[in-house]
């Protein structure tokens, strides 16, 4: 049987907007080095690959380089496919069993919600060379289990942030870039950089939202928030800080499936 796989576009319900995904239903676990080859012939950011478990999927992430620990775009691709396919009901539950421990996904009309762990970050001493390989001067600098957090004064800072990214590239650790929004839509902003991941720029990264979400909730005084990724394509991230947990939104649009040719399996 040949083996289908599609791109979703997530955090979006445009095509060609938010952060595209690569999602693999596969009918049984896969060897780690056939899913590494996959994802770098995607070369997309992240692609997602899904066997079957007792209890729900068991669910795998890789970038074009490496595998990692939790991606929330590629999560809510994954689960949106589910759905679209009716490999799962639009009514159940996507349990997705993870690096990270159990992840869950629901359907809400055009909306899906995922429950994620929250990572609040820990102050830094600022340090010259962030803001060098920034471009900028941070207000405060934290950092999370995985993340590095970068707060600058005002959007516009961070929608024209040009990062030095020969100053990343040995760098295995993300780092986000964000401020209170302008607007009365969103209640802040924030890019997301990856150099050492092999990702420049991540269009929309929901794990970064689970740093932000504690971040701007302590700040802004509120537990329910929505942020804008402000990278080339954008996305809307709504975000509910819950405890420990952080339950993130979105919604997806697929955009192609194709098949792999016989004997790539």
């Amino acid at each position: 049987m040949a083996q289908t796989i599609y791109q979703v576009d997530a955090f979006t319900d445009t095509p060609f907007a938010g952060n595209p995904a690569g999602v693999c239903l596969m009918e049984a676990a896969a060897s780690e080095q056939w899913m590494q080859n996959i994802a770098l012939e995607m070369n997309l950011s992240e692609t997602a690959f899904l066997a079957p478990a007792a209890d729900g999927y068991d669910l795998r992430w890789f970038t074009p380089s490496t595998e990692v620990d939790l991606c929330g775009h590629a999560t809510l691709a994954s689960a949106h496919t589910l759905w679209e396919t009716g490999a799962l009901p639009a009514t159940q539950q996507a349990r997705f069993h993870t690096r990270s421990g159990l992840l869950t996904a629901d359907k809400h009309d055009d909306w899906i919600s995922m429950d994620f762990p929250s990572d609040p970050p820990s102050p830094l001493s600022l340090f010259v060379d962030v803001g060098a390989a920034l471009g900028t001067k941070p207000l405060s600098v934290s950092k999370g289990r995985r993340y590095y957090l970068v707060e600058v004064a005002t959007e516009q800072e961070v929608r024209e942030l040009k990062p030095e990214f020969g100053l990343w590239q040995e760098s295995k650790t993300g780092c986000i870039v964000t401020s209170a929004s302008d607007s009365k839509v969103f209640d802040f902003v924030s890019r997301f950089f990856a150099l050492g991941l092999g990702i420049h720029e991540d269009p929309v990264t929901g794990s970064a939202h689970c740093v932000l979400a504690p971040y701007w909730a302590e700040k802004l005084g509120r537990t329910e928030l929505v942020g804008y990724q402000a990278s080339a394509r954008g996305g809307t991230v709504r975000v509910r800080l819950d405890g420990d947990r952080v339950v993130l939104s979105g919604q997806a649009v697929t955009v192609m499936h194709a098949e792999l040719r016989q004997g790539l399996l």
